[in-house]
């Protein structure tokens, strides 16, 4: 065995590099399907828990079993009541102060019940059962009775159970007639209580209708209100003719206006001159004595006394004409002035008068609303008015009747067998129940258990390569030293006495034919085999040539399965390395039976030679082992040291198989420092043992962290160890 100066020298002649090329693709997450069961997952729950279903079963069957054969047979009587008409023309129907056209309401069976069960109400019927039966009390009465609505009919249906059947005739004897007699009593009650309510009542609906009268009358004198409708015409027609007059007086109004503008103008003013009779006779006198001036001029000079006097006469005429013209001009101004106010105000008066229409238009609506309130309320208080004098009437006639408003439809009747115990409706439902019991708890027990239970379940949820199953095996997790193999090259072949002294292995070697030992107990070791077998496959151009094998949490079984996987590459004709690399609670010393005085970390942290650390197995010369040492107090430091690197190169180049028994990953760096200088991490999955959120938590170090991740060990399986031992125990028959 070389020293670890060797080991250093080896480190820097073939470098680092070359083994990390030799990695394969990294598995970086796991793929898990959805939580949603089917049926077949459902029926192999069952089966797994079929102890859990078949012990409930049995303790609940046996239970209900046995109380029923031992109960007590119990009877039971009843009669049925009815208790309201079923034609609806009943008197107690017609009893109603309400419309008719309002639905009347049925009877309340959850009150009536409680009053038929109330302790007042029994009280008459109690004391007249003890006379017979002197045992019956209150409580005693109604523990026993039951009284119930028959479905959704107007039917009352009393029970009453007891261990003796003519107890049961005798006291629904009694009941019966005592709730006939209640009905009648109730009823005339209700009779005379109604007569009471009418003639309370009725003094003040006839007050009601008396105030109502007198307010209609009173609206119609203070508003001239015959009815809405015709209301309604009358003012929209004198609005019509009002809106008519208006337009007329408009037109007047403005011609009006027109004239007395064009009086404000000189072609006006010269118009009314020329209809002025007296101005024109003025004018005319003008004009004639212009005629004369003109003709005398011709024959007097202008001093002349005759021109003279004809001028004079002229000048005195035009202070007249003047005078004329504002007089007839003035009386035509005021002429138009009056016309037009008057015709202004005939205007305002029209606007007036409409809108004051206009607002009893609009005032309609409300005094149409009041109309019909107080006609509607009178109406009303006329109708309930009639109402309560016909009721009263009736219900006078009726006080006088004796008629039972309930009617016995089913008398009471002795019974003949019992209600309880029913053996088979109770040992079958007591079978069913037991069995859902069963079958629920055992769905419960799947339910809170967070592990995997079956091979199917793992490959369904995690998508990884399957790189085998191994079966469950007690002698395996209790005797893990017994199963250690001689050493013996490929030539040498061991006698009967010497393979039975070798271990669980020893079949391997063994060629006697007195004793199928492979076929008695190779369940595991054939599993082995398999597993190796598909390791080797991962990588037909390099083989693996070193390798993690490490799980989720303890308890899996990692360095178990560490431990017999080695045997299986030694017994192939390899030269194996197993190295104990879990620093924190070790475990290959106690299944190889080595000593565990100096180990790996004694390697790492010292200059320690190799040859003192690995150990050879004595049984099987090609397997060494470098067991974990004294545990150091931050492992963590040691296995990220150079070196570990150094060393771990080194295993790699001097051994066919190195095989690092690392510790669980669930919150711990140990196997992400050692996978990368590796050709991949096995992870061993135990069936009813690895916690799924651990899984979980493993799949999110391999995002954080890529790991070459081989594939997954799933150990632990009951039905492959089954299967062998069937097909292992059917060989040796048939052998």
């Amino acid at each position: 065995m070389e020293n670890h100066s060797a080991i250093t020298s080896s480190f820097r002649k073939k470098g680092h590099s070359e083994h990390q090329s030799s990695n394969m693709p990294v598995f970086s997450a796991f793929e898990e399907t959805s939580d949603s069961g089917d049926l077949r997952q459902i029926l192999e729950t069952l089966k797994r828990r079929s102890l859990v279903i078949a012990g409930i079963s049995i303790v609940v069957n046996g239970g209900v079993t046995y109380s029923t054969l031992t109960q007590e047979p119990i009877y039971q009587g009843n009669f049925q009541l009815l208790v309201e008409s079923v034609n609806e023309d009943s008197s107690l129907g017609k009893v109603s102060l309400l419309d008719s056209n309002i639905a009347k309401p049925s009877l309340d069976y959850e009150s009536q019940i409680q009053v038929l069960k109330s302790p007042e109400l029994l009280q008459g019927v109690i004391k007249q059962l003890q006379e017979s039966y002197p045992e019956i009390t209150y409580g005693s009465l109604l523990q026993d009775l039951t009284i119930r609505r028959f479905g959704a009919t107007k039917v009352i249906e009393v029970s009453y159970k007891s261990h003796d059947t003519q107890k049961i005739k005798v006291v629904l004897d009694a009941i019966s007639q005592f709730y006939l007699n209640y009905s009648l009593d109730k009823r005339q009650t209700k009779l005379r209580q109604g007569v009471q309510f009418a003639d309370k009542q009725l003094p003040n609906i006839q007050n009601r209708v008396a105030q109502l009268q007198k307010e209609m009358q009173i609206f119609r004198q203070r508003y001239n209100f015959i009815s809405p409708e015709s209301q309604s015409e009358t003012i929209s027609g004198q609005i019509q003719s009002l809106t008519q007059q208006r337009l007329a007086v408009n037109q007047q109004l403005a011609a009006a206006r027109a004239n007395y503008m064009s009086l404000q103008r000189q072609e006006g003013q010269l118009a009314i001159l020329n209809n002025a009779p007296l101005y024109q006779q003025l004018i005319a006198q003008q004009r004639q004595l212009d005629t004369q001036i003109s003709g005398e001029l011709a024959r007097f000079q202008p001093e002349n006394p005759v021109i003279q006097t004809l001028e004079e006469k002229r000048n005195n005429l035009l202070p007249i004409i003047q005078s004329e013209a504002r007089r007839a001009l003035t009386i035509k101004a005021a002429e138009a002035t009056t016309l037009l106010q008057r015709i202004e105000v005939d205007s305002q008066q029209l606007i007036q008068a409409e809108q004051q229409l206009q607002r009893k238009l609009e005032q309609l609506p409300v005094l149409s609303r009041q109309y019909t309130d107080i006609q509607r309320n009178l109406q009303l208080a006329n109708e309930s008015l009639n109402r309560f004098l016909t009721n009263r009437e009736q219900l006078q006639i009726e006080v006088a009747q004796t008629e039972l408003p309930w009617e016995l439809i089913q008398a009471p009747m002795q019974p003949e067998s019992p209600i309880s115990p029913n053996i088979q409706r109770s040992l079958l439902l007591g079978f069913v129940a037991s069995s859902l019991l069963g079958v629920g708890a055992a769905l419960i027990l799947e339910k809170i258990d967070n592990t995997y239970q079956t091979v199917e379940s793992i490959q369904e949820k995690i998508k990884l390569p399957l790189l085998g199953t191994l079966p469950f095996d007690k002698s395996i997790s209790h005797h893990p030293s017994r199963h250690l193999a001689n050493s013996v090259s490929e030539q040498e072949v061991v006698s009967e006495d010497t393979a039975q002294g070798i271990g669980r292995f020893s079949n391997m070697f063994s060629n006697s034919s007195s004793q199928p030992r492979y076929y008695g107990y190779g369940a595991f070791w054939e599993s082995l085999q398999v597993l190796y077998g598909n390791i080797q496959l991962l990588n037909s151009d390099k083989p693996i040539r070193s390798l993690i094998i490490s799980s989720a949490m303890s308890g899996d079984g990692k360095s178990t399965v560490a431990f017999n996987l080695a045997q299986i590459a030694t017994s192939m004709g390899k030269r194996v390395l197993l190295v104990d690399a879990d620093l924190r609670c070790s475990q290959v010393h106690t299944l190889s039976g080595l000593n565990n005085l100096w180990g790996l970390s004694n390697l790492i942290s010292s200059n320690m030679d190799m040859e003192q650390v690995i150990q050879e197995m004595p049984t099987m010369k090609n397997l060494s082992v470098i067991t974990a040492g004294p545990i150091p107090p931050d492992p963590a430091r040691l296995l990220s040291s150079d070196k570990m690197k150094q060393l771990m190169d080194y295993f790699h180049h001097n051994f066919d198989l190195v095989i690092y028994d690392a510790p669980p990953m669930l919150g711990l760096v140990d196997v992400r420092l050692l996978a990368p200088y590796t050709d991949g991490l096995m992870l061993v999955v135990r069936i009813g043992k690895t916690d799924k959120s651990a899984l979980t938590q493993v799949q999110d170090n391999f995002k954080v962290a890529p790991i070459n991740l081989l594939g997954v060990v799933i150990n632990g399986d009951k039905k492959k160890l089954q299967g062998y031992n069937y097909y292992y125990s059917d060989y040796n028959k048939r052998g």
